[in-house]
């Protein structure tokens, strides 16, 4: 049996986009949701593959998810997929 206390990375990882998914609800459960370098950056990258029809993200919608990310710390930017396809980008703000 795993130690509900294990202090991982990955473990680490999966809590946080967990976090995340809590905040941004109105994003499908079909959608994948990971991170991956880019350049000396990470990428939060929100893959619409399994649900293609549903990518659809407005105003407010974008502004829930960059502060989503901005209070978990996951990346630098967000890239939007339809699978291997790049549909969007938004690069978050500093504070």
């Amino acid at each position: 049996m795993e130690s509900p206390l294990n202090y991982t990375s990955a473990n680490f990882e999966q809590v946080a986009l967990s976090k995340f998914r809590s905040l941004v609800a109105f994003l499908p459960q079909d959608i994948k949701i990971f991170r991956e370098p880019w350049g000396r950056s990470t990428v939060l990258c929100i893959d619409f593959a399994n649900c293609p029809h549903l990518f659809s993200v407005d105003q407010e919608q974008a502004r829930l998810l960059s502060n989503a990310i901005a209070q978990l710390g996951l990346a630098s930017s967000v890239i939007f997929r339809i699978g291997s396809k790049i549909v969007g980008w938004k690069k978050m703000r500093s504070s």
